[in-house]
């Protein structure tokens, strides 16, 4: 069973932490699952970037991203090359390092 790293982010899960994944499963319903609430104000829909994570390690495990998600990803804060958004990123059989950015474009949090 894959592992995925989340590491520390002041507000989301402070001391990082590792959680067991299920492959399938999207890297944002594995953060939920674990008590790592990365915003998703689109509720997984792909139309919004809260969600947008960086993989630091095992990006060439996860299918590539598709157009629609490369084209939200164009307006996420902070984009670089590892961006993905975690609605869209399922996991397979490789662990995961993941770095929750620091800010989002989200304008209204419900949290």
């Amino acid at each position: 069973m894959p592992q995925i790293i989340f590491l520390p982010h002041a507000d989301l899960c402070p001391d990082g932490i590792v959680v067991e994944a299920q492959a399938g499963e999207t890297i944002l319903n594995v953060a939920l699952a674990n008590g790592v609430e990365l915003e998703h104000a689109c509720e997984k829909s792909c139309a919004c970037t809260t969600c947008h994570v960086i993989v630091k390690e095992g990006l060439d495990s996860l299918d590539p991203s598709e157009e629609d998600e490369d084209d939200m990803l164009d307006k996420a804060w902070g984009l670089c090359p590892q961006s993905r958004l975690s609605c869209q990123s399922i996991v397979k059989d490789e662990d995961l390092t993941i770095e929750i950015p620091k800010y989002t474009i989200n304008l209204a949090s419900e949290g």
